[in-house]
This record gives C-alpha cells, structure tokens and sequence, in this order.
C-alpha cells in the first residue's frame, strides 16, 4: 500500500466478549512479566479505565496491550508509556521522549503531570475507559484523511505540503504516526517562535522499517515504524517536535 496525499475515519471488527477479555488478561500478564524482569513493582499497575485528577485534566489508560497506552480526553494522540522504577517503589510512566506523564506508588496512588499541572495532579479512576488501540482503515478513508491533513498543514504553513503514506503490514500503526506527526508540525506551526524552523518543509514521508526514527533533512520529514513493536513502534508527536527544533 503506497498513497500520496492522506486522511482516517475508523472501522474494528468486534471480537467476541470473551476473546477480548482472554486478550486483556494475557496483555496484562505479559506487561506484568516485562515489568519484573526490569526490577518494577507490578503491585503499581494502575487498572484500566478513564481517570480524573485534581486539575481537571481527564484521560484514560488502556493496559489491553503490550505497553500501557494513554490519551487525554479531547486529544488525538495516544501515549505510549515506558515504565522504570523509581525510589520509595514508585513506578514512573514515560513517553519516548523522556517526558515523565504519570508517577503511581506502591498503594496504588497516581499523579499525573500535565502543561496544566506540570508538577504534577493527584488523578483518581472515575469509570470504565474504551480501547485505544488503533483500528485499521480502507482505501478511501485512509485517502480522505490524508487529503485532510495535507490541507491542515498547508493552510498552517501557506503553502503546499505534500503527504506520503507507505507501508504493508500495519496500516493503523502508519495512520497514528501521521496523525501524530501532522499534529506535531501543526503545533510548530502555531508558535511564532519556533515556526521558522518549517521553512523548508515541503514533504511528509510514513514508511515501515525495522527500526522507529524521525529525520527532517532537505525540507522532507520522515518518519519509520516499525509494526513488530506495536504502538510503540511509532514515535510521539514530543519526538517528532525535538527533531525538527534544535537542541540546545
């Protein structure tokens, strides 16, 4: 599958009750296995579902599969959080950036750590939350939505910014990479500092590789994943952003 230009509404296949609480309960072993082979508590591992703090920020995790996933309520990108253990038997929760989202403690104590709340939010379950893995698009979605989020950077950018989408075995893990990365330019966009770095974009790029990476060289902008590590075989929009500013 190779498409030039973009877009994504979504469509699952529902999998019997039964298969998906099977496929939970395996996820969430493996992740508690990983976790003591690395030295974390797993008596840490906050369930699944939708989570309120203090500050008013609202998000939900989805520990269905292999890496713990988060999404904040009314926004698009989905976190992919990277445990390490931390002193007291905390358990710290990363993006691939290093940015630290969540911290829980060992009686199961969660603070969550925001722009709103950057020194973090005392957060608490509220209910049930829905699944975030990705589902997979056809053709004509998957063209819409590149073709709309073409035109999103564009008009960020006043001029043309082509869209590349190519990959075979995932799909849905190509789309949350453009999603995330058309996102990231956009925000760049919106800074009236750091916009002058998009000066010689002039291309997106989405392709599968067996190692994650971003590069922006030469006005291109691209972006490997890598399918046989999940949703964390995609980088965050916090990673496409420190490649394309400089770091100091």
């Amino acid at each position: 599958m190779a498409i030039a230009l973009a877009a994504a509404a979504l469509s699952l296949l529902a999998m019997p009750a039964e298969a998906q609480a099977q496929n939970r309960g395996n996820a969430q072993a493996e992740q508690s296995q990983a976790l003591r082979e690395r030295g974390v508590p797993t008596r840490a591992l906050p369930p699944t579902g939708r989570y309120v703090a203090d500050s008013g920020d609202a998000f939900t995790l989805d520990r269905s599969g292999q890496r713990p996933l988060l999404r904040f309520d009314r926004r698009d990108e989905t976190w992919v959080l990277r445990p390490t253990a931390a002193p007291r038997g905390d358990v710290i929760y990363r993006n691939d950036a290093g940015d630290q989202l969540l911290r829980v403690t060992p009686g199961g104590g969660m603070t969550v750590y925001t722009a709103r709340a950057p020194g973090g939010s005392p957060a608490s379950l509220a209910g049930p939350g829905q699944s975030l893995t990705p589902p997979t698009l056809g053709p004509f979605l998957l063209f819409q939505l590149m073709e709309r989020r073409s035109a999103m950077i564009s008009q960020a950018l006043g001029r043309l910014v082509e869209i590349n989408l190519s990959g075979e075995r995932s799909e849905a893990l190509c789309v949350e990479a453009l999603i995330v990365t058309t996102d990231a330019v956009i925000r760049i966009a919106r800074s009236p500092t750091a916009r002058q770095h998009l000066g010689q974009l002039r291309s997106i790029t989405i392709i599968e590789g067996q190692r994650t990476s971003v590069t922006f060289a030469r006005g291109q902008l691209t972006v490997v994943v890598n399918p046989d590590e999940g949703m964390a075989g995609r980088p965050s929009s916090a990673r496409v952003i420190r490649t394309i500013l400089p770091q100091d």
